[in-house]
């Protein structure tokens, strides 16, 4: 899919700073003319069919700052000139068929640099590449394709330019074949390139225009202003703003440089924040392969960031986000402050403006949710025992009893929407709870939909049905769900497996699946507390924090 950070305008190609083209199935070779766009400060053109060399005129890109070409065909050097653009902090070329030294001046990139899995690729003070040998700098044949003259400048005098006519560049015994018609594929390769770049340029300013429609309501009579009055400047001083003018400074951005929040960091929410192309190149641009899940209003990518580490990426459109940006600024301060090692950690956090989207970046869960160990099958895999399920019931139970307590950089949160969806497992089987303190920054009317799920699981506490408030007894009741869910190993609770619990009757509360390895006295303890946390009456449910001490006390005494 194409994404809107390329030009604001065709008229000045020298006023491009992205040069953005990722994941469109892009063939044919890369333009020499880039090197001309003095003035760019992104190439990305990864995850797309890109072959032949990587121009040496890219060398020419002073302002450049990050230059991705990453999952193309592209083959031979890397042009030396690369080393020498003064401003390059990121260089990714992984997943080509590249060869040959790696010029010793991209060093000084350290992990901007990414070369992984070009096999001919070598060089020294590089951990991912391997050591040069005694060929790796010479090309024995010393094969040159034919380089046609593209600039319109007349041939060397002397030299027939009919194609029959040209030879091949020898080298002692070693000649390149000549070519019957070397023109014409590189002539179509380019110009079709360029044909592809100028057509995806017109849609990306269709579709800016059109999402500007669609967000016109959080930017205000100011973008008409500019459309009308700035454009008059504009074709007055013969210049044109760049696309990532309106990128960066149209639409909604809640942390935009007009933005003055009172009581809140700005400097503390810029360190969770990550830009467009990190969270693009970590979802391969959103590929529906590494979609996790999808609803109404956010999906979940799966997404791999340069560290390597593994993360899960939410997908939020702007109408579904509270439309005052002071109360979300909030609440996305709010989510950038809690910290506990039973929550799921948000990383961090990005803004599209183009795309009218908000990202949050968390850790990823690798055993996904405490729904998929309910409802197997006897003898089915994988089956949770004994002691994971109370240390699941145990962290879960922390983890709440964390957000309901006050502290310095932290008010008393309540969830509202606790489940057994919500409680994600890494990979020691830690319970992480997921999701908490996202109705800061929802849409009154997305939480209440979310909230119709958790009503017909039965999760929902009685009393909000009568007064619509939550308080931290309706997440108590969540809990009570929990606890009998995880020890039934059923999603859906019966009456026979409360009065199981109320009796002591194990064989109807107990997961059969454990084949009677358990604890009943345990069993039972946790069987009560279920009941108390589920109780109709929310002031006769008790506090987390009295859970925990149960909890704590029983492990004691046995």
């Amino acid at each position: 899919m194409l994404t809107i950070c390329l030009v604001a305008s065709l008229l000045r190609l020298e006023t491009w700073l992205v040069y953005k083209l990722c994941c469109n199935q892009l063939t044919g070779n890369i333009p020499t003319q880039i090197g001309s766009l003095k003035q760019l400060n992104v190439v990305a053109l990864q995850y797309n069919r890109l072959d032949g060399k990587i121009p040496p005129s890219l060398g020419n890109l002073r302002m450049l700052k990050r230059l991705d070409l990453s999952f193309n065909s592209l083959f031979d050097a890397i042009p030396p000139t690369l080393a020498d653009i003064p401003e390059l902090e990121i260089l990714d070329v992984r997943n080509n068929t590249l060869s040959g030294l790696v010029p010793s001046g991209l060093k000084r990139l350290n992990e901007g640099f990414q070369g992984d899995n070009n096999p001919g690729l070598c060089g020294t003070g590089f951990p991912l590449l391997r050591r040069c040998g005694p060929f790796d700098g010479v090309n024995i044949n010393q094969v040159e394709p034919f380089r046609p003259h593209l600039n319109n400048t007349a041939p060397e005098p002397g030299v027939n330019s009919h194609p029959s006519n040209v030879q091949g560049h020898c080298n002692h015994t070693h000649c390149s074949r000549p070519s019957r018609f070397p023109e014409m594929p590189v002539i179509s390769g380019v110009t079709t390139m360029v044909f592809i770049f100028t057509v995806a340029g017109l849609f990306a300013v269709i579709h800016y225009r059109r999402q500007k429609q669609k967000i016109g309501n959080t930017s205000g009579s100011s973008e008409e202003s500019f459309s009308i009055d700035q454009k008059k400047e504009i074709l007055r001083n013969g210049s044109v703003s760049p696309l990532i003018t309106l990128e960066y400074s149209y639409g909604w951005d809640p942390l935009g440089d007009g933005w003055n929040g009172i009581g809140f960091s700005q400097e503390h929410l810029n360190k969770f924040r990550f830009n467009l192309e990190e969270v693009e190149s970590a979802t391969r641009c959103f590929s529906e392969s590494n979609l996790l899940g999808k609803t109404n209003f956010s999906a979940v990518y799966k997404g791999v960031l340069k560290d390597r580490s593994i993360v899960a990426i939410r997908s939020i459109n702007v109408t579904s986000c509270k439309s005052e940006e002071a109360e979300f600024v909030k609440g996305l301060y709010l989510l950038t402050s809690l910290r506990h090692e039973n929550l799921v950690r948000l990383r961090g956090f990005c803004f599209s403006r183009g795309r009218g989207e908000c990202f949050l970046i968390y850790d990823f869960a690798s055993k996904g949710n405490l729904s998929k160990y309910l409802d197997l099958e006897d003898g089915s895999e994988p089956v949770l025992d004994w002691s994971t399920r109370i240390s699941i019931i145990n962290g879960t139970a922390k983890g709440v009893e964390y957000l309901h307590k006050s502290e310095a950089n932290k008010p008393p949160i309540v969830h509202r929407n606790i489940s057994v969806e919500k409680v994600l497992i890494d990979q020691q089987f830690n319970p992480l709870i997921a999701d908490s303190g996202l109705h800061k920054i929802f849409a009154d009317d997305i939480v209440y939909s979310t909230l119709k799920v958790s009503a017909a699981m039965g999760y929902l506490a009685p009393e909000y049905i009568m007064t619509g408030r939550f308080t931290e007894k309706t997440d108590v009741f969540a809990f009570g769900v929990i606890i009998l869910q995880i020890l039934s190993g059923k999603l859906l609770l019966t009456s026979s497996m409360r009065s199981g619990a109320e009796t002591s009757k194990f064989e109807d509360f107990v997961d059969k699946n454990l084949r009677g390895e358990f604890s009943e006295s345990m069993a039972a303890k946790l069987g009560k507390i279920a009941l108390n946390c589920t109780n109709e009456e929310p002031n006769d449910r008790p506090s987390m924090e009295t859970i925990i001490k149960e909890l704590n006390d029983y492990s004691v005494s046995s």
